[in-house]
């Protein structure tokens, strides 16, 4: 009897039967990662990186496998589930900043005094990765903390579990140093134990609001570092000079990529009322061409859901927004494969919408798009920010100035002008509120892997 499965989204088989590790298997790799730690943070940078570039390879080499399990264990179409391809260009980042944020600081000092600040690794990291994005997310939670001179133990989502599974392989055939890097499936309970065992130096957490709080609250009366990248309501502002052609693509990607399942996908639009009714239009035309299908056929753009629990949620907060007055533009049910028991649900726009209704307030984490007209820019301002999480926001203009002066009264982690849906590397990715603690990625995610250390240095005469 396993201790959990994996049910696929695609047609809700088991696709996997799993074990979760016990607790003693659990503390021995804490003891081995502790043990490694001693040498891997000694460890001279470029053998670090050699090792990590090694990993990544044999990583690569299992795109395609990857790729399958990404779209039968969440759903994503096959087509857009190759997320390896992208860890060698992500990772040669990484080395630049890693190099750059690793060197010693000289600051002023005297005739008989030198003052000098090194970093320093923070020990035994765990990474607990998000569903969502599988792959992808392992750069920051696996390739970071290891180039940093941090141990890594990853956890992965009990739905992508066998992700996790696929880089333990990888890590063995690249020759990787014994305990730096382990990979285990654990059950809830026992990874808040781990936490609260004071044993790690850092825990990463990518995920939900409420999995945010239950890993802080594990580590109450610790001194354990946290880095917690969570939920976002994120809006988009389209201000009344925007040429809509222009930016349709890029919204429509930002609102249903990954099926509207990315902490930073477009959840609510807020549109100027000069420009609403020929937007409206022209999103709704646009949407009814986003295609629904088995995530096997290459015209699928949308394929289900994460698990049809996340479809009937969705399915839910439309139906509240709608018995409150909101209008759905598109017909549902059109498709074969939506139905009660399935993850698959059909994009939809609607429009009467307010923030009385939980679709505006609440992580949807599906492909409904809210559409709401505004008098001004500081009406829509005040809409963006009347949420309870920050992740990332955006704002559309032809007038960069403007857009940008809106963005410093707006509430989030980072913020775009005529973009959206978006983690650059060189900048630190991150939210405020209930979008979590700390960042990710640039030189400010990379400092937030390891401690300071400070020398004082004096000669004596």
């Amino acid at each position: 009897m396993s201790d959990f499965q994996i049910v696929s989204p695609v047609d809700g088989s088991i696709y996997a039967n799993c074990r979760y590790a016990e607790r003693g298997e659990i503390m021995k790799a804490v003891e081995a990662g502790k043990e490694a730690f001693k040498s891997w943070k000694v460890t001279p940078f470029d053998e670090r990186v050699d090792v990590i570039r090694n990993f990544v390879a044999e990583v690569v080499k299992r795109r395609e496998k990857l790729a399958e399990l990404v779209t039968w264990q969440m759903g994503r179409p096959f087509w857009q589930a190759d997320e390896a391809g992208r860890l060698e260009v992500v990772a040669d980042v990484l080395v630049e900043n890693a190099r750059e944020v690793l060197k010693p600081v000289n600051e002023k000092s005297d005739p008989d005094v030198k003052r000098v600040i090194e970093p320093e690794p923070l020990g035994v990291c765990l990474s607990i990765c998000a569903w969502n994005y599988p792959v992808a997310m392992t750069a920051s939670l696996i390739l970071a903390p290891l180039l940093m001179g941090n141990v890594v133990i990853f956890k992965h989502a009990p739905q992508t579990a066998l992700i996790a599974d696929v880089f333990g392989e990888a890590a063995k055939a690249s020759g990787m140093p014994e305990g730096i890097f382990q990979t285990m499936h654990m059950a809830h309970a026992d990874a808040e134990a781990l936490i609260g065992s004071g044993e790690l130096g850092l825990v990463q957490f990518i995920g939900s609001a409420r999995g945010g709080h239950a890993v802080y609250d594990a580590g109450r009366g610790t001194f354990t570092q946290y880095g917690l990248e969570l939920g976002g309501k994120d809006p988009v502002y389209l201000r009344s000079d925007v040429q809509i052609d222009r930016i349709m693509g890029d919204l429509l990607e930002g609102c249903y990529g990954n099926a509207g399942q990315s902490c930073c996908s477009v959840e609510r639009i807020y549109v100027h009322k000069d420009l609403y009714g020929r937007f409206v239009d022209a999103f709704t035309e646009a949407t009814a061409g986003v295609t629904l299908g088995h995530p096997i056929e290459e015209k699928t753009f949308i394929g289900p859901l994460v698990s049809a629990t996340a479809a009937n949620r969705v399915k839910g907060l439309v139906s509240e927004a709608v018995g409150k007055g909101a209008k759905a533009l598109l017909p549902s049910g059109k498709s074969p494969l939506v139905g009660d028991g399935t993850a698959y649900m059909e994009p939809q726009i609607l429009v009467d919408v307010d923030h009385s209704m939980a679709i505006m307030k609440e992580e949807t984490f599906g492909p409904v798009m809210p559409v709401m007209s505004v008098e001004s820019d500081e009406e829509a301002v005040a809409l963006m920010n009347d949420s309870q999480y920050g992740l990332t926001a955006a704002i559309w203009s032809n007038d960069i100035d403007r857009a940008v002066a809106l963005g410093h009264q707006v509430e989030s982690g980072t913020f775009y002008v005529n973009r959206c849906d978006h983690a650059d590397l060189y900048l630190p990715f991150g939210g405020v509120k209930e979008s979590g603690i700390g960042r990710s990625y640039g030189l400010k995610g990379l400092e937030e892997l390891v401690t300071t250390r400070s020398f004082h240095i004096r000669t004596l005469g």
